[in-house]
C-alpha cells in the first residue's frame, strides 16, 4: 500500500499564489434542502402558487415542511432530501418560476 503525498502540478494554481500559498476559488456548492436546519424558512411551490415552509424534521433521505396553507392552517409535505434550492438574495427557494408574482396570502383573516 502506497499513499501519493504530493498532488499533481497544476498551472493555474501556480498562477494564483501568493506568498507561497495557492489560493483556490471555492467549489460551487448547490444547496440542498437537506442542508436546512430545523426551523429554516423557504419558498415552496406548490400546485398553482408559492407558499411558505418551515423545515420540521431532517431525515437521511426525506424532509419534512410544515407549510401554511391560504385558509389559516397548516399541513405537512415531505420532499426528497436532495433537492435542490436556488438562492434569491438569502431566501432559499424550492421550485421552478418567479415566486413573487404568484405568493399565495397566508391566513387572510388578519
Amino acid at each position: 500500500m502506497s499513499a501519493q503525498l504530493s498532488r499533481p502540478f497544476d498551472e493555474e494554481a501556480a498562477d494564483t499564489s501568493v506568498g507561497g500559498l495557492f489560493i483556490c476559488a471555492p467549489a460551487q456548492e448547490v444547496p440542498t434542502l437537506g442542508a436546512l436546519p430545523v426551523g429554516a424558512r423557504l419558498v415552496l411551490r406548490c400546485r398553482k402558487d408559492w407558499r411558505e415552509a418551515t423545515v420540521v424534521s431532517v431525515a437521511l433521505d426525506l424532509v419534512t415542511l410544515s407549510v401554511g396553507s391560504p385558509k389559516g392552517r397548516t399541513y405537512r409535505v415531505r420532499r426528497p432530501a436532495d433537492s435542490a434550492l436556488t438562492l434569491e438574495g438569502s431566501i432559499p427557494v424550492l421550485g421552478e418560476g418567479v415566486w413573487r408574482a404568484a405568493r399565495a396570502r397566508y391566513d387572510a383573516r388578519w
